[in-house]
């Protein structure tokens, strides 16, 4: 299943011969859909059939459509008066005349205002409507494709940065016994330096209980599950933005704890570069749908 990220832009136009229709959408990231519709006073009526096909298409995200109706410059077609009606109003200003004789005759001026006699270039309500519905769904299976292109470059993104996550969490585990080790002779000759009394069976008691609180066992475990869980996550698709970011705030504590228990500047090294990778990851995410 595809991943959308919530950043697309698609627009189009669509000749109505009297008028020009044209929509424009465009969107960033937000925690639910917020749809903001602007059109002019004619095409108000098609607020709420735009807003249902995008509440259909999109799960989240914070959208803004532009809806615009441009009529034609009358330079850019030749008129013609409708000749028929041109003598009917003739043969009704002859009649209007023999009962009133000093009634103003009509003028070339009146003639040509007259509705019907140049021709009307309105689109009708219906027609408009139907147009701007087929207009909506040709704009947003581009907005989608724009979106879902974009969302194919952020799942690279956050699938490469759970490859190099895992290598580093591999790299941890080896260091470990040495660490300790090297630790343990650190912490043996300051113990002997500050309590000269004090026996070899209660040296390696504290030390091994020290050994206990400094464990990152677990947290390596972890780190990998949810690398694991990323990793599903993304290669299912669909709307995962708020799975992802949850799961980015639980790596983020794995790794804040695997530094806070470190002893050895490599791991301390390692737990600092996964905390950078994840703060990517989390920038990436925020503009998953």
């Amino acid at each position: 299943m595809t991943i959308y990220s919530m950043t697309g832009y698609a627009a189009g136009t669509r000749d109505l011969g009297c008028a020009s229709l044209h929509v424009e959408m465009k969107s960033v990231n937000s925690r639910f859909l917020d749809v903001i519709f602007r059109s002019g006073e004619e095409l108000r009526a098609m607020e709420m059939p735009v807003r249902e096909k995008i509440a259909a298409a999109l799960a989240r995200g914070k959208v803004e459509c532009r809806l615009n109706l441009s009529h034609q410059a009358s330079g850019t077609r030749e008129l013609a008066p409708d000749m028929a009606l041109v003598g009917q109003l003739a043969k009704l200003e002859a009649l209007v005349r023999d009962a009133l004789p000093q009634a103003a005759p009509l003028t070339v001026a009146d003639v040509l205002r007259w509705p019907g006699v140049i021709g009307d270039e309105s689109v009708d309500a219906e027609r408009l409507q139907a147009e701007c519905l087929v207009l909506m769904d040709a704009v947003i299976a581009e907005f989608l494709a724009t979106r879902e292109r974009e969302g194919d470059k952020l799942a690279a993104m956050i699938l490469d940065r759970v490859a190099r996550m895992r290598e580093l969490v591999a790299q941890v585990g080896p260091m470990l016994p040495k660490a300790l080790a090297d630790y343990e002779v650190r912490l043996s000759t300051k113990l002997r330096e500050a309590v000269a009394s004090l026996d070899e069976e209660r040296i390696r008691q504290e030390i091994g209980l020290f050994a206990t609180r400094i464990d990152v066992a677990e947290e390596l475990s972890r780190l990998v599950a949810h690398l694991d869980e990323v990793a599903r996550v993304v290669k299912k698709g669909g709307a995962v933005g708020k799975r992802l970011d949850f799961l980015m705030q639980e790596l983020n504590r794995e790794a804040n704890t695997l530094a806070s228990k470190s002893v050895a500047g490599e791991v301390t090294a390692i737990a600092l570069e996964l905390k950078l990778l994840i703060e990517q990851m989390r920038e990436q995410v925020q503009n998953l749908e």
